[in-house]
């Protein structure tokens, strides 16, 4: 059975899937791609050997599987962790999708603070979640 790729994947910055994710934060000229650019920025530095992917037309981040995507509504930017369920949370920053026994959410809202040392802490606990399988 021949495996078929959902949309452009490319690790280094500059890529068919970077410049994807590119264009939707220049397409949110507002709140939202500030927030979603910023969401990127950290997940970079909390993980250098992160993968930027284009899937389901929403930037994805992985790194041994899929970390999180980063999904733009008209009042919420949404990180969804793939096994967010598996993951400690002691700053309590999940705050979406919270009945599901695999994935787990964060809604970022218009003049949101971001605890950025929290958020890159899960993000290297997703990492590590990964590559422990």
């Amino acid at each position: 059975m021949k495996k078929t790729k959902s949309g452009p994947t490319e690790g280094e910055s500059g890529g068919p899937a970077s410049q994807l994710i590119d264009a939707r934060i220049k397409e949110l000229d507002d709140w939202r791609g500030e927030m979603l650019a910023k969401a990127r920025l950290l997940i970079r530095q909390a993980d250098p050997e992160v993968v930027e992917e284009w899937k389901w037309r929403v930037p994805v981040w992985s790194h041994a599987g899929i970390i999180c995507t980063g999904e733009s509504y008209k009042n919420t930017v949404k990180l969804t962790f793939a096994k967010g369920a598996s993951l400690d949370d002691p700053s309590g920053l999940f705050n979406s999708s919270l009945e599901g026994n695999t994935r787990r959410a964060i809604d970022f809202h218009e003049g949101d603070k971001v605890d950025e040392e929290a958020l890159q802490a899960l993000i290297r606990a997703a990492v590590a979640l990964n590559t422990s399988a």
